[in-house]
């Protein structure tokens, strides 16, 4: 296995950075900004991969340092995928405007079946390399918002694997189901 001394991850999202060092626990991780980039990144991809991709590019490239990445969403089957990569800005109105929005879109339609899906880049800029992790949970819409936890769609967001919606879930039970966790293992596999 390729091992790292210090990986910095193309996100300011301390959670996100905390889920991967549970699985990249033998380096350092930083936080983009903590590294010193604080330059915002056009993710321009029709795909999630294409989209960590360019994170983990223009952050490595500019660092001259391993940079890790992710892009993830919710496909809807009967929204043909939708939101897709476009599930943090779906409706243009934060979390609570996605949700409304996606309930409204699935009004009247039976099926519900969704999936999260993630994909993960590690860029190693004095290679040019790029390794790719993917990993798919997969659930349903519910009708309603379900529990306070998580973040996104999570309340919506009924999970095969747990019997609950990730809003019900604590974080462990999250995590340990999750598209990014399984995105993860897959890259951290190929290591």
């Amino acid at each position: 296995m390729r091992t790292f001394k210090k990986i910095v991850i193309a996100s300011g999202n301390e959670h996100k950075i905390a889920e991967i060092a549970k699985i990249f626990k033998d380096c350092e991780l930083v936080s983009m900004k903590r590294a010193g980039f604080d330059g915002d990144i056009e993710e321009t991809g029709k795909t999630f991969r294409e989209n960590a991709f360019i994170k983990a590019k223009t952050v490595g490239d500019a660092l001259g340092l391993p940079a890790l990445a992710d892009d993830s969403g919710l496909c809807v089957d009967a929204l043909g995928g939708a939101p897709g990569i476009y599930s943090a800005r779906f409706s243009g109105e934060g979390d609570a405007g996605n949700r409304a929005l996606l309930l409204k879109r699935l009004e009247g339609t039976d099926d519900r079946r969704a999936y999260f899906e993630c994909a993960v880049c590690l860029y190693t800029p004095d290679d040019k390399k790029s390794l790719f992790g993917t990993g798919r949970t997969f659930g349903s819409i519910l009708h309603g918002e379900r529990g306070e936890g998580g973040f996104g769609y999570d309340s919506l967001f009924y999970s095969d694997d747990l019997k609950k919606s990730f809003g019900e879930a604590s974080e462990d039970e999250k995590n340990a189901v999750s598209h990014r966790f399984r995105a993860l293992e897959d890259l951290r596999n190929l290591l």
